[in-house]
């Protein structure tokens, strides 16, 4: 219900929502995507990647691509008898070595959705993740993400709004705290819970998307 915007559905979920959208199975797939929309010069004013998760699960071929592109990874996945290259999953390798690279290909994708359009929605899940803090041990609200990711994706962020059901509203937080991820830099989103959707008694729905994008 957000106007002009493309929803690249990366997570196979979209099949029961109406709107603007495509599929991406794979990583050529989200390549051949960008270029299509490059090639209809950049027409959406949103681009939606949903799930996050999912494109960070796509970004295990391209980190593993990257690695084998370094000295010490040329050899990685390497078969001696027959010369050629068999799939090994980078996480594997030791002292979680192969996150940097997962890293490295997340956001190498992410970034090339970067530009195509005025604004790149990032749509994902959250999670609960116990961290230590002056000696106690506490459970934050983090992105689905793995390692250092989240925070990364986060700091990037200009707004990151947690979304939730309050009987027939649908809500956006972007009220910030120690144990969640939640917070907005544009002023009238910040510290701010704003209700973005909500249904009538028969089922119809409403959204007020000018609430949190404004002219």
């Amino acid at each position: 219900m957000l106007k002009d915007n493309l929803l690249i559905d990366v997570n196979d979920g979209s099949d029961y929502i109406d709107g603007l959208k495509i599929k991406a199975n794979n990583l050529d797939e989200l390549r051949q995507i960008r270029q299509l929309i490059i090639d209809a010069k950049n027409p959406y004013k949103y681009i939606s990647l949903d799930t996050i998760t999912d494109i960070e699960e796509l970004s295990l071929e391209l980190a593993l691509d990257l690695y084998r592109q370094t000295p010490m990874g040329r050899a990685f996945g390497l078969d001696p008898k027959t010369n050629e290259y068999k799939y090994k999953d980078i996480r594997t390798l030791p002292n979680g070595g192969g996150y940097l690279y997962i890293r490295l290909a997340f956001e190498k994708i992410v970034n090339s959705f970067k530009g195509l359009s005025e604004y790149l929605i990032l749509v994902g899940h959250t999670k609960d993740k116990n961290i230590n803090k002056n000696g106690k041990e506490l459970s934050e609200n983090s992105i689905d993400l793995s390692g250092k990711l989240s925070n990364i994706v986060a700091a990037k962020a200009d707004a990151i709004g947690y979304v939730y059901r309050e009987k027939n509203l649908n809500i956006v937080s972007f009220e910030g705290g120690e144990d969640s991820i939640v917070e907005a830099r544009p002023k009238h989103l910040r510290n701010q819970k704003i209700v973005l959707g909500e249904s009538d008694e028969n089922g119809n729905l409403k959204a007020y998307w000018d609430r949190i994008y404004k002219d």
